[in-house]
């Protein structure tokens, strides 16, 4: 069995056996960045929930709650070359 970080209420989470270990929806095989292209793109949650249909609009929302804390942290840049 593989060790596996849960967070956002359980609806995310890191396998690093599942999908590479990229953050995945409740442990299936769609990964979070996926539906956030989707949304990027311009499809809305009733495109992807008729896409995906083991998917809910709660899962849609902690793939962007997931994106924001991603967001939130301090990022510094520093020259490489």
């Amino acid at each position: 069995m593989s060790a596996q970080l849960l967070f956002l209420d359980g609806n995310i989470s890191i396998d690093p056996e599942i999908c590479n270990g990229k953050p995945t929806l409740r442990g299936k095989r769609i990964a979070v960045q996926t539906i956030l292209e989707y949304l990027a793109a311009g499809d809305s949650e009733a495109d992807i929930l008729e896409q995906y249909p083991s998917l809910n609009s709660e899962d849609i929302r902690a793939c962007l709650a997931c994106a924001a804390r991603l967001m939130d942290g301090k990022y510094e840049l520093a020259r490489v070359a």
